[in-house]
């Protein structure tokens, strides 16, 4: 039997390859001829230039194209789950390791002793052995391959070891003197930051600071001054590393607990009471203040990016404010004071960062102290408006715009307290009136309506409010201005004329309402920029001043004075009207003359 013919695979598979071959070429030659035909439509002809005929050159023999490869497709990188990523479960592992390392460290101090287990020298001195050791074997593990995970927790752990081993010779057996032994300690984590920046692990000193703050209160019995002391050495010994590196982790764990326990210690002794350990409380919290300024202001002009160090430099002061329940009023008036002038002259000095500007807040909070401190009810309102007052003024002559919140700040907390003093119904009746409102109630209404005045201009000057929402901002300030000038009105009158000038108070602020909105209804026909925002206020003023005629007065005031007031208040706003309808026609033949100059002109 005879077959038909058969078709050679391996030939088949090469023709294959030649014709993908050929197909390349082709498509490289037309990518050429796309390129010069590009090039040739943005190159402009050379003048008297004639392409030569068809033969009169040689022509080159056509080069074979290579062929193109095939851009090769990039594979999808997958990334594996985090346990199984480089170096996280050994970091745990390391981590895990060295805190239950040190609680072994502490249950051999504390709960040995308690039980009477081995005498103090053994148990404090293998304290001292097993931390020196871990330092040791840590420095060699981490010469090996794949050691420094291991290397960085042991000798984090030896040294945080070392550490508590002396919290407890000093607290809690009581062989070392407080000097003595803080001066020790120093030492070692002097020493422990040395080796965390000699082998450039933020790491290392970010485990012993948490080590040591985490288990020293064990050693301590709870938050005690000696604690805050061994605390504060920690935070002063590692300030040094802002100076070489920009280990924000580290600002945070030398910063966080002294203040944390300054703070529960401060929280305690408000709720015990008690005259015991004032002092040395107070002296702390300067301490760690004054560290954290300086640290904080050396780390800023190092690196001026590094915000963590602004923050912590606020967060150490903040112990400091609490110093109203330490010591009397003289002492936190001097005490605060001198904290808020510092704080200011941080934020205002021109060579460091701008967001150091973070410590106008902790001064602001100290002036608040002082202010509540120095004043009484009644006065309270004068000492918030006045500082307000200088906060907007320092942001008009500055264009700053942190100023201006501060002085926003202090203005709502001076409106609050205002509003507590001079209550509404103390000037609706007369008895009332005449005891709450006095010379007190004159000098806060006056400030209050001069910080209203500032406020509103400084938003506009700033930008803060855009000119076409001015009226939603001049309106609220408008009507809070004539409640206080009110109020200052009344309370003049009723220094004066006691119960009887109460009545002569209400006539003239009502005149004083209708004043204030025709001036500002006038004002709106001389200014461009803030027409719309004066002429609403103006209007609003001029309703309230009628309803106020009509609500109040008609009932309250006396015969004579009532038909003085609607007598002032008519006469007011005719001349009012008059005045507007001569405004609009001069604005008129203004315009009208104008038109006609330019149009002789043309």
């Amino acid at each position: 039997m005879t077959s038909g013919p058969l078709i050679d695979p391996a030939r088949l598979e090469w023709m294959s390859g030649e014709l993908a071959a050929l197909a390349r070429r082709v498509d490289g030659i037309g990518a050429e001829l796309n390129m010069l035909g590009n090039q040739l439509r943005h190159t402009p002809p050379v003048p008297g230039y004639a392409p030569p005929p068809p033969g009169a050159w040689p022509q080159p023999a056509p080069q074979p194209v290579p062929p193109r490869p095939w851009p090769p497709t990039q594979p999808v990188v997958r990334r594996p789950p985090w346990w199984q990523r480089e170096g996280v479960v050994s970091r745990l592992l390391a981590v895990a390791g060295a805190g239950v390392t040190l609680v072994g460290v502490v249950l051999l101090l504390v709960l040995a002793a308690q039980a009477g287990l081995f005498g103090p020298a053994v148990r404090v001195g293998a304290g001292a052995a097993l931390s020196a050791a871990l330092v040791c074997i840590g420095q060699r593990v981490r010469t090996r391959p794949g050691g420094n995970v291991g290397g960085i927790a042991m000798a984090a752990t030896g040294f945080a070891g070392g550490y508590l081993d002396v919290v407890a010779m000093t607290v809690f057996y009581g062989w070392l003197a407080a000097p003595v032994g803080l001066a020790i300690a120093l030492a070692i984590a002097a020493c422990g930051m040395a080796l965390a920046v000699s082998w450039r692990s933020q790491w290392l000193a970010v485990l012993v600071l948490c080590g040591v703050a985490v288990l020293a209160p064990a050693l301590t019995d709870g938050i005690t001054i000696p604690l805050i002391a061994f605390l504060a050495v920690l935070q002063f010994g590692c300030a040094p590393v802002q100076l070489l590196r920009d280990w924000s982790y580290v600002h945070i764990a030398r910063t966080a607990p002294v203040v944390i326990a300054l703070l529960l210690a401060l929280g305690e002794h408000l709720i015990n009471g008690g005259t015991e350990h004032r002092v040395a409380l107070l002296v702390a919290c300067i301490v760690v203040a004054a560290i954290g300024a300086v640290s904080g202001v050396a780390a800023t002009r190092r690196v001026a990016t590094d915000v963590t160090a602004s923050t912590m430099l606020a967060i150490s002061a903040l112990p400091l404010l609490g110093s109203p329940v330490l010591v009397d009023h003289q002492v936190t008036v001097a005490v605060q004071g001198l904290l808020a002038a510092a704080m200011l002259g941080l934020g205002a000095y021109s060579k460091l960062a701008s967001h150091i500007r973070i410590a106008a807040a902790v001064a602001g909070l100290a002036l608040l102290n002082v202010c509540v401190v120095v004043t009484r009810a009644e006065t309270l309102p004068i000492a918030l408006f006045a500082v307000s007052v200088a906060f907007l003024a320092v942001s008009f002559q500055q264009r700053a715009r942190g100023a201006y919140f501060m002085g926003l700040a202090f203005a709502l907390g001076g409106m609050v307290a205002y509003l507590d003093a001079v209550a509404p119904d103390a000037l609706v009746t007369a008895d009332r009136a005449a005891a709450v409102l006095g010379v007190s109630t004159i000098l806060a209404s006056l400030l209050g309506v001069g910080a209203l005045a500032l406020l509103v201009r400084q938003a506009l000057h700033l930008g803060l409010v855009a000119r076409a929402n001015a009226e939603a901002v001049c309106l609220p300030a408008a009507i809070a201005g004539l409640y206080a000038a009110s109020a200052a009105i009344i309370a003049a009158c009723v220094a004066v004329g006691g119960t009887d000038g109460f009545t002569v108070g209400h006539c003239l602020a009502t005149i004083v309402w209708m004043l204030v909105g025709i001036a500002m209804v006038l004002w709106s026909q001389r200014t461009a920029a803030n027409a719309h925002a004066a002429l609403g206020t103006g209007l609003a003023l001029v309703a309230a001043a009628v309803a106020k005629l009509f609500l109040f007065d008609l009932a309250t005031l006396d015969g004579l004075l009532r038909a003085g007031a609607f007598l002032a208040v008519g006469l007011l706003l005719l001349a009012a009207g008059t005045r507007y309808a001569r405004s609009l026609a001069s604005r008129g033949d203004r315009k009208v003359s104008s038109d006609s100059a330019a149009s002789a002109t043309r």
